[in-house]
């Protein structure tokens, strides 16, 4: 949960830069299985732009609906949203074939709150269903909610001073996983994690076509393996 004196989400968000995103969240999803009819869940729907998009993908066949805990919306159209108070979910067991927790999982508090919300999503996915989670690891060379450098890689109790040192907050209200941490909660709540932070990469690659972009594309897949652990986003699709 966002604290007070914490990281705030922008209420205003470049919508390119979420059309790229959604576009790499569907790419992957869909190497799965189709997301056209979908019944799609959301978890943290910050501006709607993320949801209103894979509405489009979904189309008049699915559903999506979006979930949070504040109601910082800028687009509205295309999708069902539901303000809810904590990590349970408000919907019945195997309700949805999609559900997409994007850079929400941080988020949500510490280890147990987190398991309960990996929980929630294999309790909501059918049978057969993919899920899509995203998340920074705690490595990150430079935080990404604060951008100050190694934050994250300090003990707990050190990371609200150095933040106050920084000037760039008062309290550090994120709890990153290391890879090995994230992947041991996903077992726990009953999931099974691909690893698609390569995937990823690739398809950011493809559809934002940058130089850089395609320089990482370019190269072979043992190498960009290799070099995951240097990434700052994990990318893991789940399945139950």
């Amino acid at each position: 949960m966002v604290t007070e004196g914490g990281w705030k989400p922008k209420r205003s968000l470049d919508i390119e830069s979420r059309r790229a995103k959604a576009a790499k969240i569907a790419t992957l999803v869909e190497r799965r299985r189709p997301l056209a009819d979908a019944a799609l869940l959301e978890i943290g729907t910050g501006g709607g732009i993320i949801a209103s998009l894979l509405a489009e993908r979904v189309g008049d066949g699915g559903t999506v609906w979006s979930v949070d805990v504040d109601d910082l919306r800028t687009v509205n159209e295309g999708y069902e949203f539901r303000l809810v108070d904590g990590v349970e979910l408000p919907f019945d067991d195997d309700r949805f074939d999609v559900v997409v927790s994007n850079h929400t999982i941080e988020h949500v508090g510490g280890p147990d709150a987190q398991l309960v919300h990996l929980r929630e999503i294999a309790r909501v996915l059918r049978p057969g269903g993919v899920g899509y989670l995203a998340s920074p690891t705690r490595w990150a060379l430079v935080e990404p909610h604060f951008k100050v450098p190694l934050l994250s890689w300090l003990p707990p109790g050190a990371r609200d001073r150095a933040l106050r040192l920084s000037r760039r907050g008062s309290v550090y209200d994120i709890s990153p996983r290391t890879r090995p941490e994230l992947l041991r909660l996903v077992a726990q709540a009953g999931l099974r994690a691909t690893d698609a932070t390569v995937d990823a990469l690739r398809a950011t690659a493809e559809i934002e076509a940058g130089p850089a972009s395609r320089v990482a594309a370019a190269l072979p897949g043992r190498l960009l393996a290799a070099a995951r652990g240097a990434v700052p986003t994990m990318v893991f699709v789940l399945e139950r």
